[in-house]
Formats: structure tokens, C-alpha cells, sequence
């Protein structure tokens, strides 16, 4: 597993926390902006030096933006473009030479259930992240007779780190947090960020073999609110 990442000190957290719990994990990390190039090809040559193979891509990068769509500058837009989407096809298009040679390689790309849904003030992340769904069903139809298959993870309101962070540094206690999402999902409450990651690592596994162009809400529900 080789982790990519613009924080090089979470990196090296992530990296400690998976050893911790499985010793022999051959895991690595590389420091980049997932709009770079070049360090998206070094990135890449990283991961098969050390495993020999690449058979999975998960595209988890992302930021955000509060602006209404309305008032949203072309910086702006540029921007959450470049990281959310280009992001996400920049590292789909360096990884899928290795891809194809493994011969049933795993494309996931994190979008969001807002994606489908939409809201007012996060018109720049909702667009971006639609964008990804449009990526994923092409390059489903692009890979298919290369043994690529191509999924999208939709997740909800998911209790991350950077939520609790966000709370705390707004004078917000867990208890306060865990309130706020009564209404955004069926189930009434947030997602455990183990509750989004099963569904990846089950379309980017066999089991998942004839799955490929699909999103997958894994939003509690809201959705179909």
C-alpha cells in the first residue's frame, strides 16, 4: 500500500497507526499535491517498486469551499477543480498502464452523497464531485476490455477526524456534534468512517467482480429523503 498525501506528518500517523495493528504490513507513503505530474508518476513508480504490481486505485483526495455558486470567482472554481477532479483523473491516467497489466485492476474514486442530492453553500464541492461520477462511468466504458473495473463510493455525513477537529476548534463538544445530524440520513446519526471504508474495500476486491460503473450511496438513506 503506498498512501499519498500533502500532510507529510498524517502521513507518517497513518503509516505508524497501520503497523501498530498489522506488523508486516508493506505499507509506504510519499508526500505530493495529487494535481502534480510528476509526482503523481513518481508516486506510482513508488507503489510498484515496492509491491511489483498495482491493482487498486482508491482516489480519496479532496477540499472544500463554502462560496454560493452564485459568488464563487473563477479562482475559486479553478481551484476546487483542479484538486477535486483533475486530482482524481491525474492519478487515474498515470496508474492505468500498471492497471491494465494486472489484468483486473480496481478503480475507486470518493465522491460524495451531495454529488446527487445537492445543497445551498457547497455548490463548488457538490459540482466537483459530480464531476467524478461522470469520470467513473467513463472510464468504466474506457477499461472495461483491459479487466479495469471503475466504481464511485457516495459517502454521507462520516465522523472524520477533521469533523471532530472542525467541532472542537469551534467550541463544540462530541456530544454537541454527534447532535447535528438527526436529519441528514434515515438512520439518523453520522457514519464511522469504518462504515464507508467496507464498501471501498469491497468493490475494489474480487467479490466485487462484476461491478463497474456504479455508485454506491453509503449515506444512511439521505438520498432517498
Amino acid at each position: 500500500m503506498t498512501l499519498v498525501d500533502t500532510d507529510a506528518q498524517a502521513l507518517e500517523q497513518t503509516v505508524a497507526a497501520i503497523r501498530a495493528q498489522l506488523p508486516s504490513a508493506k505499507v509506504t507513503h510519499f508526500v505530493a499535491n495529487v494535481t502534480d505530474k510528476a509526482l503523481a508518476e513518481a508516486a506510482v513508480r513508488q507503489a510498484v517498486e515496492m509491491h511489483r504490481t498495482l491493482d487498486i486505485l482508491v482516489n480519496n483526495a479532496a477540499m472544500r469551499n463554502y462560496s454560493p455558486a452564485s459568488e464563487a470567482t473563477l479562482e475559486e472554481w479553478q481551484t476546487m477543480t483542479a484538486v477535486n477532479l483533475f486530482g482524481a483523473a491525474n492519478y487515474c491516467r498515470v496508474a492505468l498502464p500498471q492497471l491494465r497489466l494486472s489484468g483486473s485492476g480496481s478503480i475507486v474514486n470518493i465522491s460524495s452523497c451531495y454529488a446527487v442530492t445537492g445543497r445551498k453553500g457547497m455548490g463548488l464541492y457538490d459540482a466537483t464531485k459530480a464531476a467524478q461520477l461522470a469520470l467513473t462511468r467513463t472510464l468504466a466504458h474506457e477499461e472495461a476490455s483491459h479487466g479495469i473495473r471503475v466504481n464511485a463510493v457516495c459517502p454521507g455525513a462520516t465522523l472524520t477526524d477533521f469533523q471532530l477537529a472542525k467541532a472542537k476548534a469551534g467550541g463544540k463538544s462530541v456530544e454537541q456534534l454527534m447532535s447535528e445530524r438527526q436529519d441528514t440520513s434515515l438512520l439518523r446519526r453520522w457514519a464511522t468512517v469504518e462504515e464507508v471504508a467496507y464498501p471501498v474495500l469491497w468493490l475494489a476486491s474480487g467479490e466485487a467482480s462484476f461491478m463497474t460503473g456504479t455508485t454506491v450511496m453509503v449515506d444512511g438513506g439521505l438520498h432517498i429523503m
